[in-house]
């Protein structure tokens, strides 16, 4: 098992450069942290996309870009933004995107903690926590993206109905995970301790890292939270 989900990512050259030629895909995360885009992203995709979109759905923590290279692919009538503090994985996110010309992605360099202004309440349909750092020392609880915290922020993110979807192989994050939502009266869906061996492994789109980690053996933990109704 595990225990520890940092991997450390080379630096790249001309950073800096390459991003540059991506900036369509991109946002200015301090524009977003003062609450510049609030309510306003559905309407900013409109007119990338050349129509409202269907939905607005958010994942925390994009990694190298796998996972939102083929949600949006898959979904093009629905709208991304893609989260990612490390800007060396954001990078190669950025590039895949941009190399097959999607419209309906949009990329901040952030930390999820900056997110509460980022969005108007109700503004988002789903949200997605792909193999986050489970954070394994206890002092460091509260950094874990479903301590309660995160929980409340996501509760005021989410549309009604909403709902976000986490994936680890982080069997004591997972652990973590399920007695949070449950001590805050989130309901709890689609439960699995072996997602590649389950029902929802036919729509399931791995991450790089979810690739790597399962060819090794290791099993993937997956389940749905729905918020209490207010």
């Amino acid at each position: 098992m595990r225990e520890d989900r940092a991997v450390r990512m080379r630096k790249h050259k001309h950073t800096e450069e390459r991003l540059a030629l991506c900036a369509d895909l991109l946002r200015d995360p301090a524009d977003a942290a003062n609450g510049v885009w609030q309510g306003k992203w559905r309407a900013e995709f409109a007119a990338r996309m050349g129509s409202e979109p269907r939905r607005l759905e958010l994942e925390i923590g994009c990694g190298k870009g796998g996972f939102i290279l083929g949600l949006a692919t898959r979904n093009p009538d629905t709208a991304y933004v893609a989260v990612e503090v490390c800007r060396e994985a954001l990078l190669l996110a950025v590039e895949k995107c941009k190399a097959a010309d999607l419209k309906n992605v949009i990329f901040l360099c952030m930390d999820a903690q900056q997110l509460a202004a980022v969005f108007a309440k109700g503004e988002v349909e789903k949200i997605y926590l792909n193999f986050s750092d489970p954070w394994p020392k206890f002092r460091h609880a509260k950094r874990r993206l479903t301590a309660p915290a995160f929980l409340a922020l996501y509760q005021k993110l989410l549309a009604a109905g909403g709902a976000v979807r986490q994936k680890t192989d982080n069997a004591p994050l997972f652990a973590y995970s399920l007695e949070s939502f449950r001590e805050n009266n989130w309901r709890l869906e689609d439960v699995t301790d072996d997602l590649h061996n389950s029902p929802q492994a036919l729509d399931n789109i791995m991450t790089e890292y979810e690739k790597t980690w399962s060819e090794k053996g290791f099993t993937i933990h997956a389940l749905t939270a729905f918020p209490p109704e207010v």
